[in-house]
């Protein structure tokens, strides 16, 4: 994997999601979104791939969008030909079920897509107005690292921001939105997903939309977007995908991967 240099061109207002997760139901509905708002360039932080149903639905969408595509640990994966996605499990449950999202999605991704996915950054550099930002999947020093809201101090934001030498982390990896801004003005924004849920109750799903304001500052917006996730079901119901993965896009609570939630962000959820 490389790190891209900067952005070539001026960009003041860019939308940036994360974990489409096979998701092409989500993925038109928050481009539209997004350009409605006028986002100059759309820029996705990897894990195409895993949860939903046919994953080869997504590239075209992201090519037809031109969005600028980092590669998440299940992009890495499917592109090395791994055992499973490296999601950063423990928990044998969590593990069985990204065991049987991963071989779906392996044996559904066509070769040119996989070969494709080879080819992604693992970090992508940003000028918005005078602002460096840094685009990773997990964390800038590994790409299935979990940044969590309650877990992460800013001392360690800082020093991320240090070494990363960037005004503005945007990640994604744990699937839950949270911003936060250092006394320097510094920022740490984990976008979301937008392939599932946010373990909220509701079905929506989550992108940022950053903008470049005068004197150098950013305003940073966590924008919903509602889908047909009722199609998104019927699909995944069709594929003879998991009925806890099929619950989850329905309801909006995480019915798996609960284990690695940390016990503030696993409160706010139902199970």
């Amino acid at each position: 994997m490389t790190t891209t240099p900067d952005e070539p061109g001026e960009l003041h207002r860019i939308a940036v999601l994360g974990g489409v997760y096979s998701n092409a139901h989500a993925l038109a509905a928050t481009l539209d979104d997004a350009r409605a708002r006028g986002a100059e360039a759309v820029f996705c932080l990897g894990d195409l791939g895993g949860f939903g149903p046919h994953p080869d639905r997504v590239f075209p969408l992201l090519h037809a969008h031109g969005v600028r595509v980092i590669q998440g640990n299940y992009d890495l994966a499917l592109a090395q030909g791994h055992d499973d996605c490296g999601c950063g499990y423990t928990d044998p449950r969590d593990n069985h079920f990204a065991r049987l999202s991963y071989r779906y999605t392996f044996d559904r991704t066509s070769r040119d897509h996989r070969r494709w996915l080879a080819t992604l950054p693992a970090h992508r550099r940003v000028r918005l107005g005078d602002r460096r930002l840094l685009l990773c999947h997990g964390s800038p020093r590994q790409v299935n690292e979990f940044l969590w809201e309650s877990t992460t101090p800013d001392g360690l934001l800082g020093r991320l921001l240090d070494e990363a030498r960037a005004d503005a982390i945007l990640c994604t990896h744990s699937g839950l939105k949270w911003h936060r801004a250092l006394p320097d003005d510094r920022r740490l924004v984990n976008v979301g997903v937008i392939g599932r849920p946010e373990n909220d109750g509701t079905p929506r799903v989550w992108y940022a939309l950053l903008t470049a304001e005068p004197r150098g500052g950013l305003d940073v917006e966590l924008l919903p977007v509602d889908y047909d996730h009722e199609a998104q079901a019927r699909d995944m119901e069709a594929e003879g995908l998991p009925p806890e993965f099929v619950e989850t896009i329905r309801t909006g609570w995480w019915t798996t991967c609960l284990e690695v939630l940390p016990a503030r962000e696993r409160a706010r959820g139902r199970f």
